[in-house]
């Protein structure tokens, strides 16, 4: 008899394929799970349903934690591997711009991402390319209204997760001109996070085990076939686009090999969160990050 896993995301896209692989590629099947995974409501998180235990595992991102610790609190949720060591936001433009710089943003109107997260890192990555982020006018509409905004032909960019960007040249309404990613480099940006009890079982050991060997099938197998195998999770996306979307991230190096959060991507995640001023200190590694349970992490949590 299957034991059933329930896994929730924050947001649903092909960049977040190593824990979808995990699902759609049988590896918590192969561990003994029937899993069944949802998608948090609009405006909640999805470490909410690990808290009232109605999830055993979610994909959040590290600076989750930052929100308790500034209120002096323990956070509820222990975030245990990484999904992406990079940000996995692109910056489309109306034409295509082999010569682009992020200069050229100065005076233009883009539809920035305004989530907590995704507007810090474009804050940082605009400061690390030496634009001055009030240079630019930023446009905010809700996240799932932009893409249909600058299809309408409002903004001259628009700052979004794939496949919505290689949605946009698939169909000819925009090309991409950069990565967010690519401008800040390494950092904790997207997690999975559990309880600390819940770390402490068998279960979070197998899961781990499949999630590992996810992780290494997603980084050694064409985009095509992984394409193929998490078709049915996106049944709106053109095969091709969700194709160029995998592709992409596979060579963006935010699916590294290894799961363990790490103290230098922690640190970066710190300072984005301090540049953008949402946190007022730098917090503690061990405060947010647990070792992944099971092998090679010293199995305690």
């Amino acid at each position: 008899m299957s034991e059933p896993i329930s896994i929730q995301f924050t947001r649903f896209s092909a960049f977040y394929s190593p824990l979808i692989a995990t699902i759609a590629g049988g590896f918590l099947e192969a561990e003994g799970f029937a899993p069944q995974h949802s998608v948090a409501r609009a405006g909640r998180s999805a470490i909410e349903g690990v808290v009232n235990g109605t999830v055993h595992v979610c994909q959040s991102a590290p600076s989750q934690g930052f929100g308790p610790l500034e209120k002096g609190q323990t956070p509820p949720a222990m975030h245990f591997a990484q999904i992406n060591e990079r940000d996995g936001f692109f910056l489309t433009g109306r034409a295509a711009d082999p010569g682009f710089t992020w200069q050229k943003l100065a005076g233009k109107k883009v539809l920035v991402d305004h989530g907590g997260q995704p507007l810090a890192m474009f804050k940082y990555a605009c400061h690390r390319r030496g634009l001055d982020y009030k240079t630019i006018q930023a446009v905010d509409v809700p996240s799932g209204q932009m893409d249909a905004a600058f299809r309408k032909g409002e903004g001259d960019y628009i700052h979004q997760q794939g496949p919505a960007p290689q949605q946009l040249e698939h169909d000819k309404v925009g090309h991409v001109v950069a990565s967010v990613g690519e401008a800040i480099g390494p950092c904790a940006f997207s997690s999975l996070a559990a309880t600390r009890e819940w770390l402490g079982t068998d279960a979070a050991k197998r899961f781990t085990r499949a999630y590992r060997e996810a992780r290494a099938w997603l980084l050694a197998t064409p985009a095509a076939r992984v394409a193929e195998a998490e078709a049915s999770f996106f049944p709106g996306i053109d095969r091709a686009v969700l194709t160029a979307t995998i592709a992409h991230y596979q060579k963006l190096g935010c699916w590294t090999p290894h799961v363990e959060i790490t103290r230098p991507a922690f640190e970066v995640a710190l300072d984005v969160f301090q540049h953008a001023g949402l946190i007022t200190k730098r917090h503690r590694y061990e405060d947010v990050v647990a070792p992944p349970p099971g092998e090679g992490a010293g199995g305690h949590s």
